[in-house]
């Protein structure tokens, strides 16, 4: 959990709404920080006992579990990639050679390691989550279905809505008219 620079991980923080969450359970229990960051905060001191205890009650309470061991953070630090992926707007690379160009481990070995402590494999989480920006973006209702499909890396129209229905047992249309009440929550998933 705490390495000798006094550095805790943190599952489930994915976006910057988590670290302000974070940083103000730290200001709240008054535990003194010097960098937070997605799924990682250096403390100025080391906790006690008690302090830690503290700590994981109240990060639990807003969805967030301190990560105990190098390979619970291997798959948070491949879930942080995936996330990025989503969000890059060049997607000429694929995402196995995205994941690898930062965690520097055959992508066969991450792939089983994340299959283990997950139950789904790195792409079966992938296409989840892209299929919850897709409903982001429906519900937005800002930009077209093919634009959309573009913006999530889709071949075209037709995958996007092939893939939605497998994941959703919806079409995109039938969703948008529902509404976001089908919308989950990055944490949980």
């Amino acid at each position: 959990m705490k390495s000798s620079n006094n550095l805790l991980l943190i599952k489930n923080m994915v976006c910057p709404r988590c670290i302000l969450s974070v940083e103000n359970i730290f200001q709240t229990l008054e535990i003194p920080t010097q960098r937070i960051d997605l799924g990682e905060v250096v403390l100025k001191k080391e906790l006690n006992p008690s302090e830690l205890k503290n700590l994981e009650t109240e990060l639990k309470k807003v969805g967030f579990e301190l990560i105990e061991t190098r390979i619970n953070k291997i798959v948070e630090d491949i879930k942080k990639r995936i996330f990025k992926f989503l969000d890059a707007s060049d997607k000429k690379v694929n995402l196995s050679t995205f994941i690898t160009s930062k965690i520097h481990y055959d992508y066969s070995y991450l792939s089983d390691l994340f299959s283990s402590i997950e139950g789904k494999s790195i792409e079966q989480f992938f296409i989840i989550q892209r299929i919850e920006k897709v409903k982001e973006l429906l519900v937005y209702d800002q930009l077209s279905l093919t634009e959309i499909a573009y913006k999530t890396g889709f071949s075209s129209v037709h995958h996007l809505s092939a893939q939605f229905k497998k994941v959703t047992g919806l079409s995109p249309s039938l969703f948008k008219k529902i509404g976001n009440e089908k919308r989950k929550s990055i944490d949980s998933l």
